[in-house]
């Protein structure tokens, strides 16, 4: 081949090759953006199947009929608490104001006794609040349990029949699973093991 053609030869072969190259990378773009839209189809179908719901637990339960027969019973039994210990309280500002106006005219045995007065107001008082709040507290979670039981069962009921995926609480931190479908097992049934076969017994040799 003369070097003429050689040359042409050659630049023909690349620009062959270029061709093929960029037509490489346009079939691989392509192929790129056919599979990542794919998977965003699959995505938003997935998202789209699933169904979501949110809820304030603590806010429905109150806003049932035996939540708030519940919360007017409580109040019914820690009113009088509450009342006795806003009446100790104010009887402890008083001292405390008596005790500041005569502190500097009074006798040290009227201060002393004065003294002793408040602390064993305020020290009492202090214990009764917290034994209220622990009480009140005490009830409050026992309603919550048993209303709970109940909003659960209503909550799992209506869930199922409407197809939720599941269903979260948004009151509790963090935040609580109330309830979640029980996705079907689709994993393929292991195989059964092969019953084991005994070896048959070795055939003796033939006497010569």
């Amino acid at each position: 081949m003369r070097p003429q053609s050689a040359k042409r030869e050659v630049i023909r072969l690349w620009s062959q090759e270029t061709r093929n190259l960029q037509e490489l990378k346009t079939v691989n773009r392509k192929l790129i953006l056919a599979t990542v839209a794919s998977l965003l189809a699959a995505a938003s179908a997935f998202a789209q199947a699933q169904k979501i719901a949110v809820m304030d637990m603590q806010g429905a339960l109150v806003n049932t009929k035996d939540g708030q027969k519940a919360v007017t019973d409580l109040r019914a039994k820690y009113s009088p608490k509450d009342a006795d210990l806003q009446k100790r309280s104010q009887e402890l500002q008083a001292k405390q104001e008596q005790y500041r106006k005569t502190q500097n005219t009074i006798s040290e045995t009227a201060k002393a006794t004065l003294e002793r007065e408040m602390e064993a107001l305020q020290r009492g008082l202090q214990r009764d609040a917290d034994d209220a709040k622990q009480d009140m507290e005490a009830d409050q979670q026992r309603i919550l349990q048993e209303l709970g039981a109940k909003m659960i069962q209503v909550i799992n009921k209506y869930a199922a029949d409407n197809t939720f995926t599941a269903v979260f609480d948004v009151s509790g931190q963090p935040n609580n699973i109330l309830f979640a479908a029980t996705a079907a097992d689709t994993r393929p049934p292991a195989a059964a093991p092969r019953p084991l076969t005994p070896r048959p017994p070795a055939t003796p040799a033939p006497k010569p």
